[in-house]
C-alpha cells in the first residue's frame, strides 16, 4: 500500500495504491497524520488505484472527514471503483462524503 500527498490545483490530493486492510491502516494513518495537522484547503481521496478497503481503512477516510469539516473545507472522494462504491454504499458512508469521477 503506497499513500502519496500532493497538492494540485489548490487542493489536497491523497493518492492510495493497494490494499487499504488493516495490516497497512497504521501506516496509512501516520501517512495521513501531516495532512490532517495541517488543512489548508479542500481534500480530495484518490481511490483510482485502491484495490480494497477494509473497516480500518473507513476509520481512516472517516478520521480524515471529521479533521476537515470543522475548517470549513470539504473532503471529496473521486475514481472510486464500483466494487468499493458499494462497501461505501452498504455502511452507508455513501451518505458522509462528496464524490468527484
Amino acid at each position: 500500500m503506497t499513500t502519496t500527498i500532493k497538492e494540485e490545483n489548490n487542493n489536497q490530493v491523497v493518492y492510495f495504491d493497494g490494499r487499504l486492510d488493516t495490516a497497512v491502516s497504521m501506516q496509512v494513518q501516520k501517512d495521513v497524520q501531516p495532512l490532517i495537522d495541517n488543512i489548508k484547503s479542500d481534500v480530495i481521496l484518490d481511490c483510482e488505484k485502491l484495490q480494497y478497503i477494509s473497516s480500518s481503512g473507513l476509520r481512516i477516510f472517516l478520521s480524515i472527514l471529521k479533521n476537515v469539516k470543522p475548517t470549513g473545507h470539504h473532503v471529496y472522494i473521486r475514481s472510486l471503483n464500483k466494487d468499493l462504491r458499494q462497501v461505501f454504499t452498504m455502511t452507508g458512508f455513501i451518505n458522509l462524503f462528496e464524490f468527484k469521477d
